[in-house]
């Protein structure tokens, strides 16, 4: 028999031995999706574009940035900083936690992570589902992680050491992977709704990453959404796809498809989502291309109610 949600959510609070404040809840940290404001469209902050982005910043709504680009920041990094908070609403997006990783957090990493978030006061942060660390070595990557029982128990226990010293809410962000493995004790959807209910965490669903897990593992995308608790659903990652041979890729450096604009609108009907971020990485077009893909999804968030 499959555990309930309310089972899942025992699991993790077993785990969470932590000293709280607010009357056993720590400040800000497990905020319902609903208290969350709504940010609009946006787009991943990276400086190759900084010039043409202040020149145009009144097409874009808020800035996603790489946590990782400012802990333990030279000068001239903490000066980007503050005229980007001084111009937007930051989100960050972190990429070393190694959330699913038996070793647990870094403390350090936490620790300058921690400090980002304090500067920046966030509505929100978030970090994948995913491991990037073993055996105390940085293995370069996010690695996905097997959908089992004790994947579960490990992410919950991770979030709430981290949750011990990050007191804003976390989104936890779905990532591709190229193996189906073979321990698996549940469906993709299935074991995000799980944990996202257990760790009473929000999701970053990267549509891009959807849509590339549907077509290269034989699901149906939609069936995917139907399984997930839609107020659980607070932001949202896009960006174009492509194919190398018979498989999908998310090379962050290609034009929204137009099966991902789909997806998309289908995803912004479907959940009441805050904010959406076009997350490219590389292949930059003249900027006024890339607020092009911003409007369209504005436009999508629009004809779904989602802002206005």
């Amino acid at each position: 028999m499959r555990p309930s949600a309310r089972d899942d959510r025992a699991r993790c609070a077993a785990l969470d031995r932590e000293p709280t404040t607010n009357g056993g809840r720590r400040p800000d940290s497990r905020v319902a999706q609903a208290e969350l404001p709504t940010l609009g469209v946006g787009i991943g902050y990276r400086s190759a574009f900084a010039g043409e982005l202040l020149l145009q910043q009144k097409r874009v709504d808020f800035l996603e940035i790489v946590a990782d680009h400012y802990l333990d920041a030279n000068a001239e990094r903490r000066a980007e900083l503050a005229r980007l908070r001084g111009l937007f609403t930051l989100v960050p997006h972190a990429l070393d936690l190694s959330l699913g990783g038996v070793e647990g957090p870094d403390p350090r990493y936490l620790e300058q992570l921690a400090a980002l978030i304090e500067l920046v006061e966030p509505p929100w942060w978030s970090e994948h589902i995913a491991f990037t660390r073993a055996g105390g070595v940085s293995i370069g990557h996010l690695a996905p992680l097997p959908c089992t029982n004790a994947a579960l128990d490990q992410l919950c226990a991770n979030i709430e050491r981290v949750r011990a010293v990050i007191h804003r809410p976390l989104v936890l962000e779905n990532v591709t992977y190229v193996i189906d493995l073979p321990s698996r004790e549940m469906d993709d959807a299935t074991f995000i709704a799980r944990l996202l209910e257990a760790s009473d965490c929000g999701l970053l669903l990267d549509v891009t990453n959807l849509f590339i897990n549907a077509r290269n593992h034989g699901f149906d995308a939609t069936d995917f959404l139907d399984a997930l608790p839609p107020e659980r659903v607070v932001q949202l990652h896009f960006v174009g796809a492509k194919r190398r041979g018979s498989q999908w890729v998310d090379s962050h450096a290609d034009p929204v498809n137009e099966e991902i604009w789909q997806l998309l609108g289908e995803v912004m009907r479907r959940f009441p989502v805050k904010g959406a971020i076009l997350e490219r990485d590389a292949n930059w077009p003249r900027f006024a291309e890339l607020a092009g893909e911003l409007e369209r999804a504005r436009a999508l968030g629009r004809e779904a109610g989602r802002w206005s």
